[in-house]
C-alpha cells in the first residue's frame, strides 16, 4: 500500500476541483439556464458520468490515505482509509482491458477525413443537431459522402449513420466486432479512453479521469469543425474535409490526438495490470 499524507492527498484533490471546475462551471451555468452547447456540453450528454462524479478526487486502488474519513467508497485501514476491497469486484475490467490491448496493438488509420459525421445526416429528412445549421446544402453535403470513402471502424458512431450512409460504409462495424475494428487513429475510440478511464473509476486516480477529459474535450471540438455543421457564431472555423487542404489539415491533428492518446491508453492498460496482479 502507497500511503499518502493528509498534505499531500488534500493538495492533489484541491488542484484537481480546481482543474475540473473550470470545466464544469459554464456548462452548469448553461444547464440551468437551459442552454445547450453543441461542443462544450457534448462529453456531458453522451457519457454517463456525472459533474459531481468528476469533480470527486480519487487516489486509486492501493492508497492510504492518511487522516481521512471513512465514508460509501473508503475504509478504515492501518493509517487511514483506502478504497473499499469490493468495488473491485463490482468492476468489469477484462473487456475494457482486451479492448484496450487490442487497439494498442494496431496500426493507426488516418484516412477517414471525419466522414462518420456527415454519414450521420446523409439524405436526411432532419439534423441531430437541430440548434445549429449546415454549412452546405442538403445535396451538397450528400455530394460531399458520396464523392469521399467512408471508411468508420467505431461502431458507437456508425450506429448513428443514417440509412442511406450505412452501405456505404467500408466495413459494417457491430458491438461483438468492436474489439477487431477498433485502431489507434480513430478520434472516437480516442474520445473513448474518457469512458473507460471513468469506469474504471474509483479504481482509477482521477487525474488519469481528468486527463482523458481533456482529451475527449479537444477531439471534440476538431470532430465538430470538421462536422457538417455551421459553428462560425459559436467562434469555431471549419475544417472543410470537402477540400484537400481541409483534408490535409484534419489527418494531421488527427495524429497528433493519436500521440497523446497512447500515453493514456498505456497508463489505463497499466492500471489494468496492476488490478491483475493484486487480485
Amino acid at each position: 500500500m502507497l500511503v499518502l499524507d493528509a498534505t499531500e492527498w488534500q493538495a492533489r484533490r484541491a488542484a484537481h476541483e480546481a482543474r475540473v471546475d473550470a470545466w464544469l462551471a459554464p456548462h452548469l451555468a448553461r444547464r440551468q439556464a437551459g442552454e445547450k452547447h453543441p461542443v462544450e456540453d457534448f462529453l456531458f450528454a453522451y457519457y454517463s458520468f456525472r459533474p459531481a462524479q468528476l469533480r470527486r478526487w480519487h487516489p486509486g486502488a492501493g492508497v492510504v490515505l492518511a487522516g481521512g474519513e471513512p465514508d460509501k467508497d473508503y475504509v478504515e485501514t492501518a493509517g487511514g482509509v483506502t478504497l473499499d476491497p469490493t468495488i473491485k469486484k463490482r468492476k468489469s475490467t477484462e473487456w475494457v482491458g482486451t479492448l484496450l490491448r487490442n487497439t494498442a496493438s494496431r496500426p493507426a488509420h488516418f484516412g477517414c477525413f471525419g466522414m462518420h459525421e456527415w454519414a450521420m445526416v446523409y439524405r436526411a429528412e432532419g439534423v441531430r443537431h437541430e440548434q445549429v445549421p449546415l454549412r452546405l446544402s442538403p445535396a451538397e453535403t450528400a455530394r460531399v459522402v458520396d464523392d469521399n470513402r467512408v471508411r468508420c471502424t467505431h461502431f458507437d458512431a456508425f450506429r448513428f449513420f443514417t440509412p442511406a450512409a450505412r452501405p456505404l460504409n467500408r466495413l459494417q462495424p457491430t458491438r461483438e466486432a468492436q474489439h477487431d475494428n477498433e485502431q489507434p487513429g480513430c478520434l472516437h475510440a480516442n474520445m473513448d479512453l474518457y469512458k473507460w478511464a471513468y469506469k474504471l473509476s474509483p479504481l482509477v486516480e482521477s487525474e488519469l479521469v481528468a486527463d482523458a477529459f481533456a482529451l475527449a474535450r479537444d477531439i471534440r471540438t476538431l470532430d465538430m469543425r470538421a462536422s457538417p455543421y455551421d459553428l462560425a457564431d459559436l467562434g469555431y472555423e471549419p475544417v472543410k474535409i470537402e477540400t484537400a487542404e481541409g483534408r490535409h489539415e484534419y489527418a494531421r491533428a488527427q495524429r497528433t490526438f493519436a500521440e497523446r492518446a497512447a500515453p493514456l491508453r498505456a497508463r489505463l492498460i497499466a492500471a489494468l495490470d496492476r488490478l491483475d496482479d493484486s487480485s
